[in-house]
This record gives structure tokens, C-alpha cells and sequence, in this order.
């Protein structure tokens, strides 16, 4: 098993471009199962969980090809329906596959997702939708098995109790896309991924409207084609690679910036103390360059995640690093996952001064981080491990990395390049001592995105 093995202190500088977005690229692969003419996207990234994808597709009867940041898929095979536990278990987007595969071939067999362990997930919203489209839903040893002879338009209601559902939202309007008369889907997801598959349904026939606001409406087509697409830049990655610039400091410029997708991120920042600038006002606001810098004190702040436009989820690990730097008492409220706080234990590992009261968390921040070995629990919380690391005293080591490998392309790569000291070894390895020669060689080649 792989760790990291990371020489704090070091600040961070130069540029790095922001890679492909995961959470947008797993449904839009999944989107070649409702046509049978060629799909190709660009910009995806090298992540496991694209790899993933596309074994689960090949075992769905698409054939794909990845070439640098481009994947062409095309289905050549309408009988396979089934994807299996095997595949489906090492993610919880391959429920994204149940809607396009049941509005194309009227059959899907889909086993109960895993990916992340902390907190239920509304796979529920995702089947009374497509109940509410006329599929016959039911659950055979751990299978869901859907069918229908043709979906047909309906009012389709999202909202959970933590908010509406990002994958279900995914689901149903595509799935839609191919149902007779008109869809509308209520309480639907905001997020960016969302308004960047409906582009790509769009361009390949589809006729969605209200895309990225709360009621989605889709009318129904008979067929859909082929497209090229190009995927959005990853807004997770974006805003995890800005607080180490933070944290550290440092001064970096991050290349294809998506501003437009962050601004309730972007006003936390500004409240701490750090300035996500963009160098060219002119440019496009989901693909610009922003030059990110912090005051030298930080500033304490109120996060509360919310659904898109409000603060991610995802981030809150990553915020709560950033925090345990400022001077004074700064609190933490997970509205959308209560239980999502791995990293919080580990980070008490490393000096930081939290108390948790079920779903909040208050950081007394201030005190120096220290470096200690600490256990990387899922993948945001990895990543927000990797950023105390580089700002704490001394060595710290994370373990169990093979979390960031499914959100962040060889995340030791790209901040090497930026200055920091990270070495990727084996657990066996643990007991050599970091040699210099080896961290700087791991930062070659140069990572551009």
C-alpha cells in the first residue's frame, strides 16, 4: 500500500493547470449508453475512477479509447445489461449508468453502488424517479432491476433531506432524454456538473431547458446521436490546489480556474485572507487564470456546506486544514453528509485544536501544525491530510493515498512542481530515510494537467 511521505514548510510558487473534472466526466461517459453513433470527450482525467468507468462500460457494451485527456466511446453492444457488483463497488457514480441504459434498451440490472463510506446515500430518489417515468423497479440480491417498455414524461420530485441529489439529478434527466412527452424535474440538482451534461445531451440531440436552477425541463426525443465535448475544469481540485498555495503562503497561478463554479468558495477565502485574483477579466469565467496569494495572518470564519451555489461538501476537509492556521475560533456545520469528518481525529494527530458536537465542528485555530503519521479515511480527507503535511513542522506521513488517486491525477507531481516535498513509497519503505534527490526527482516530468 502506498503512502506519502511529505517535508513541510516548503512555500509553494509557479503555475499548474487545473485538470478535467471527475464528478462531470463519470456521467457524461455514462451518457454513450443512450446512443449508438460516437462520443468523444476531452479534458477527462487520468483518474481510477475513469478507468473504472470504462470497464464498467466495456462490460455494458461500449468500446473505449483513451488517448491523453480524450476518451471516444462508442456502443457497439445493446444486449448487455448488467453491471455487476464486481465492477459497480469500487464507485458510488455507477449508479449514473441506470437511467441512460433503462431509456435505451428498456432492461438494466444495476448492483447497489459503493465508493465513499461516510454517510447514506439517497439511491431511493434515483428509483422512485424513475418509478415516477413508468419503470418497474425491484431488488434481486443486492441488484437493482429496473424495466420499461418506454419511459414516459412526468413530474419527477428530487429533494432529500440533505437537498437534492447531484447522480439522481444526472440520472433521470437523462434517461429522460429519451421518454415520451415531457419531463420536469423539481428540486433538481444545481451543481456545474449538471448544466455541463445537459450541454452535452444538448449537442447530441436532447432538448433539456433550465439546466443549473432548481426545475429542469426535458423534452423527450426518439433518438439521440453522437458529439464531441469538452469537459469542465474540476472545481474540487481547483480550490484544494488554492489552499495549498495558501497554507504554504505561496503565490501560484492555477490555469483554467472554474471562477464561475467556486464564488461561494471564493467568498470564504476573502474572509480568511486569501485572494483568488483573476489575471483576465475578460476571459471565460469557467476557464480563466487566477493568481491565488494570502495575508500572512489568517482570519477565522463560519463555513456551512450547503447544495451548489452554496459552499461543497467537498471542500469542507479541505477548508477545515486551512482554518487550523487561522488566529482564533472558526466553525464548521456539515449539512449535507453529518457524519464526513474522518480527517478531524487525524488532524487533533497533528496539533490542531478541534471539537466536534455531532454535525459541527469548531476549530480553535492558531497553535502550529505538527507532523505526524496520520490515516487518510476517504478521498477529501486525504487530500486535506496532504495539505496540513505541507504546512506542518517536521515529516509528515499519510497513508492509504490510493483515496487521492481517485479524485486527483499524481497530486505528489503537481505540487512538487509548485516547491512542496512529497514522496510517494511504499508502506515497506517507511523505515528509509527521505533522501532530497529522491523528492526533487519525483517532481519531474513537469505536471500541465
Amino acid at each position: 500500500m502506498q503512502t506519502f511521505r511529505i517535508q513541510g514548510g516548503h512555500r509553494l510558487s509557479g503555475r499548474l493547470r487545473v485538470d478535467g473534472s471527475k464528478n462531470a466526466a463519470l456521467p457524461l461517459m455514462a451518457a454513450s449508453l443512450l446512443t449508438e453513433e460516437p462520443i468523444r470527450l476531452r479534458n477527462v482525467p487520468d483518474l481510477s475512477d475513469v478507468g473504472n468507468m470504462c470497464g464498467l462500460l466495456g462490460e455494458l457494451g461500449v468500446e473505449s479509447r483513451r488517448e491523453g485527456g480524450t476518451v471516444d466511446l462508442h456502443c457497439v453492444d445493446m444486449e448487455s445489461g448488467t453491471a455487476r457488483y464486481e465492477v459497480v463497488r469500487t464507485m458510488r457514480a455507477s449508479i449514473c449508468v441506470l437511467g441512460p441504459m433503462l431509456a435505451k434498451r428498456r432492461r438494466a440490472v444495476v448492483a447497489m453502488p459503493g465508493g465513499c463510506a461516510f454517510g447514506a446515500r439517497p439511491v431511493d430518489l434515483h428509483l422512485r424517479g424513475l418509478e415516477a417515468l413508468g419503470a418497474k423497479i425491484r431488488l434481486e440480491g443486492g441488484d437493482i432491476v429496473a424495466t420499461a417498455s418506454r419511459l414516459r414524461g412526468a413530474t419527477v420530485f428530487l429533494g432529500g433531506p440533505f437537498g437534492s441529489t447531484v447522480l439522481g439529478t444526472a440520472n433521470i434527466m437523462s434517461a429522460a432524454t429519451l421518454a415520451e412527452g415531457t419531463t420536469v424535474i423539481e428540486s433538481a440538482a444545481c451543481e456545474p456538473e449538471i448544466v455541463d451534461l445537459a450541454r452535452l445531451l444538448s449537442s447530441m440531440g436532447a432538448k433539456i431547458r433550465g439546466a443549473g436552477s432548481p426545475r429542469i425541463v426535458v423534452e423527450g426525443v426518439e433518438e439521440l446521436g453522437g458529439a464531441d465535448h469538452e469537459v469542465i475544469p474540476d472545481r474540487i481540485v481547483a480550490a484544494t490546489y488554492a489552499i495549498a498555495a495558501a497554507m504554504t503562503n505561496g503565490e501560484v497561478v492555477l490555469e483554467d480556474f472554474p471562477y464561475d463554479a467556486l464564488l461561494a468558495a471564493i467568498d470564504r477565502f476573502r474572509e480568511i485572507g486569501v485572494s483568488v485574483t483573476p489575471e483576465d477579466a475578460a476571459s471565460d469565467p469557467m476557464r480563466c487564470s487566477v493568481r491565488v496569494g494570502s495575508e500572512r495572518n489568517l482570519r477565522p470564519s463560519v463555513i456551512t456546506t450547503q447544495p451548489h451555489p452554496g459552499f461543497p461538501t467537498d471542500l469542507q476537509a479541505q477548508f477545515m486544514s486551512l482554518l487550523c492556521l487561522a488566529r482564533g475560533n472558526s466553525v464548521v456545520t456539515e449539512k449535507i453528509y453529518p457524519e464526513r469528518f474522518m480527517h478531524v481525529a487525524e488532524l487533533t494527530r497533528m496539533g490542531a485544536s478541534l471539537l466536534r458536537q455531532g454535525s459541527v465542528v469548531v476549530v480553535a485555530g492558531g497553535p502550529p501544525l505538527v507532523g505526524a503519521p496520520v490515516m487518510a479515511g476517504d478521498l477529501r480527507a486525504s487530500a486535506c491530510l496532504v495539505l496540513a503535511g505541507l504546512a506542518a513542522e517536521g515529516e509528515t506521513v499519510v497513508h492509504r493515498v490510493y483515496h487521492l488517486d481517485r479524485g486527483y491525477h499524481r497530486m505528489e507531481l503537481a505540487l512538487n512542481q509548485l516547491g512542496a516535498r512529497i514522496e510517494r513509497i511504499d508502506e515497506k519503505d517507511l523505515e528509509r530515510p527521505a533522501r532530497a534527490a529522491d523528492v526533487v526527482a519525483s517532481a519531474q516530468p513537469a505536471v500541465s494537467g
